[in-house]
């Protein structure tokens, strides 16, 4: 049987496309590739949004803002220093986009105008830090990424 050139395009589009529908299949079946969703109640979260835009805008509009630092302990988070550290409350959200196994927050809880977030909670890489917080009845949101 001989082969001509239509013949052969058709046949090396064939194996390309069976070639291609094997590694899909292969990445959708096996366990060790995580197709984990970006966040769990996605919708939920969604309608949040125009609460989260104010407290965000609300935090803009202070003279002395949030400010997150790398130190060698971790990462520091310092609130505006007119504020009076024991009224301030709320929660430190800290998501990785790589993994959502390593994503944590933690309650705001200050002994001093700054929160130390330590370095044994922190793997190297990009964080986006979100920091909820209210005082005296006025909501903030202070969001940032941050490669640690």
């Amino acid at each position: 049987m001989k082969i001509n050139w239509g013949t052969g395009i058709v046949i090396a589009f064939g194996l390309f496309i069976t070639f291609i529908l094997y590694f899909v299949f292969k990445v959708q079946t096996n366990s060790s590739y995580d197709n984990e969703l970006v966040t769990e109640d996605y919708y939920k979260k969604e309608s949040l949004v125009q609460g989260d835009i104010e407290k965000q805008e609300t935090a803009n509009k202070l003279e002395h803002k949030v400010v997150v630092s790398k130190t060698q302990e971790g990462l520091r988070v310092s609130f505006p220093p007119e504020f009076n550290f024991k009224n301030i409350k709320g929660k430190v959200s800290l998501y990785r986009p790589s993994s959502q196994k390593l994503d944590f927050e933690m309650q705001i809880s200050l002994s001093s105008s700054h929160l130390l977030i330590p370095k044994s909670n922190l793997v190297s890489g990009l964080w986006d830090i979100s920091i909820d917080w209210e005082y005296e009845n006025v909501n903030y949101l202070n969001k940032e990424s941050i490669y640690y």
